[in-house]
């Protein structure tokens, strides 16, 4: 049987290489109604850093990772997906790409409200405490507890 994979990561941050705190999700597997294999990511983020930390809304990305990345973040949990999920939220990924406008705050729409959005569809409970709004795997550690039927595990 076929079976598609969302999976939820966390990059802690760090001055070293350039990046700051992120989330994003990575789907991967087979699709069960053609068997097409399925190897994507998505994180939402601001076009420019710099820009971010003005905490205007500014210009929006929806970006892919390379794989040497994913490998250095933390994965927090793992939900099947049917097809249709998988297809939903596929389309839900394009709308935040495509949307108009400046579209990305740092306290009001950043990576982990795109990511909260993905385990709405997958099914999952989400809550967004002002504390965490820049702390990614913090806030997925908290949606984690959120969660127990996951059986997933808190990542230090």
């Amino acid at each position: 049987m076929a079976e598609v994979k969302v999976h939820f990561h966390s990059f802690n941050g760090s001055v070293l290489f350039g990046r700051y705190p992120h989330t994003f999700v990575v789907f991967d597997g087979t699709l069960d109604a053609t068997g097409a294999p399925v190897n994507e990511n998505y994180g939402f983020t601001a076009r420019s850093a710099a820009a971010a930390a003005t905490r205007d809304w500014v210009q929006h990305l929806v970006e892919s990772e390379p794989q040497r990345y994913i490998r250095s973040t933390n994965r927090h949990f793992s939900i099947t997906l049917t097809d249709v999920q998988y297809f939903a939220m596929v389309r839900e990924v394009r709308s935040w790409k495509d949307e108009p406008g400046n579209r990305y705050s740092l306290d009001e729409r950043n990576c982990i409200h795109f990511v909260g959005r993905m385990a709405q569809m997958a099914g999952l409970r989400v809550e967004y405490p002002g504390n965490m709004l820049r702390r990614p795997k913090k806030w997925l550690n908290h949606i984690t507890t959120l969660n127990p039927q996951l059986g997933a595990q808190i990542v230090d």
